[in-house]
């Protein structure tokens, strides 16, 4: 691994703990096109009688989306201490932000999901989200530091107390609560359709908060790995804490199970749309002492993580298309037809569509495996070249 980073350099931990969770995100998806429990309509995170594993696989993705865009704000604050002005940076943060506002509507819709151009239905999810995070992050960064910690933590900590608002008690501008913060599907004029899968404004708490966590990273080794370490610890307590009483943070209460086992199951289910304040302690507490770890040790076998979590825009745009495209071309050899898997109407798939678990596994593998080399060779370019394009990857 390269040696220990300066403060104009990338903190080689937080790229690889980016790539652990950009690894697990393909694991969720593959699941998405290969499992059979997804076309059986089988509840993943059913804590009473469902499967451990699939609880599991669906479970550890958890981590992906609060990692990321945690990890984005911090790395926006990075990069305003290599030599970006506020004013360059707020730039930066607008421009790239409603790039990939485009992107979540247009290739990550139209080549990853659907495989079909639908100008009538869209979906806002964790790209769409991560733009609207960083617009509202540009106008942040002006405000002291200490503002912008207040701010994030608050939204973070606050916004469930917001459950109680529905989109009809905003009458005709319902549908905006529910891309601020209620989600769910909208219904336009025309037989337009949007999904507001990934709410705004608990993502922006998470970003602007990942943003003035930034200060920490820029500490000497030994001070940051001990605050990392010393904030996790105490995030993952408050959510026990927090969670067990059933009072506030999250609006899916746990309930007793059959077993100890499967109590404790029922209350690691936390709501993710929108992600809760318990959702967000489970995920970033445990996230924090990983990244302490990896600050500290920085192992060989990692490197792969450190590639991917250096490109991760690009690995993003490249693995809906393939995990999708690899699975129509498994269901074409062993059903003769995949029409199921794309299209504005989809047909409806055979009883006995899907894979276990073990070949969702095999086949996330083999994404992974598949998009590495691509990955590395993109991760060069950028060290290689500083063409502004290629920031916005």
């Amino acid at each position: 691994m390269p040696p220990v980073e300066t403060k104009s350099s990338r903190v080689d931990s937080i790229d690889v703990l980016r790539g652990f969770v950009m690894v697990l995100m393909a694991l969720d998806h593959t699941r998405d096109f290969f499992h059979n429990a997804v076309y059986q309509e089988v509840q993943p995170l059913n804590a009473t009688d469902g499967s451990i594993a699939l609880f599991f696989t669906r479970w550890i993705t958890h981590f992906c989306a609060p990692v990321f865009v945690f990890l984005a704000g911090t790395g926006a604050f990075l990069s305003g201490t290599r030599g970006k002005s506020k004013r360059e940076l707020s730039w930066f943060l607008v421009t790239r932000g409603l790039w990939l506002i485009a992107l979540e509507l247009t290739w990550v819709h139209w080549a990853g999901w659907s495989f079909a151009i639908n100008l009538k239905e869209h979906w806002g999810l964790v790209i769409w989200v991560i733009g609207w995070s960083m617009i509202a992050l540009a106008a942040l960064i002006h405000l002291p530091q200490w503002a912008v910690a207040t701010a994030g933590i608050a939204i973070i900590v606050l916004h469930n107390a917001l459950d109680f608002l529905t989109p009809e008690s905003f009458g005709s501008l319902g549908w905006l609560w529910q891309i601020i913060h209620e989600g769910g599907d909208i219904e336009l004029a025309n037989g337009f359709k949007f999904g507001a899968g990934y709410p705004i404004l608990p993502w922006i708490g998470v970003m602007a908060t990942g943003y003035a966590f930034g200060s920490v990273m820029q500490k000497a080794p030994d001070i940051r790995q001990h605050w990392l370490l010393r904030v996790g610890i105490n995030l993952v307590v408050v959510f026990v804490l927090l969670r067990f009483t059933n009072l506030y943070g999250d609006a899916k209460a746990w309930t007793s199970q059959p077993t100890g086992f499967r109590t404790l199951l029922s209350m690691l289910d936390c709501t993710k749309y929108p992600p809760s304040l318990c959702y967000l302690l489970m995920t970033l507490g445990p996230a924090a002492m990983l990244l302490a770890w990896l600050d500290l040790k920085k192992p060989e076998f990692l490197k792969p993580l450190l590639v991917i979590g250096r490109v991760p825009l690009f690995y993003y745009l490249l693995h809906l298309p393939l995990i999708h495209g690899l699975a129509i071309a498994v269901n074409l050899i062993r059903f003769d037809r995949a029409d199921w898997l794309y299209g504005i109407e989809p047909a409806q798939p055979p009883p006995d569509a899907g894979f276990d678990l073990a070949v969702v596994y095999l086949a996330w593998a083999a994404v992974i495996i598949i998009l590495y080399p691509a990955c590395q060779w993109f991760a060069d370019l950028k060290r290689r070249r500083k063409d502004p394009w290629l920031s916005y990857f």
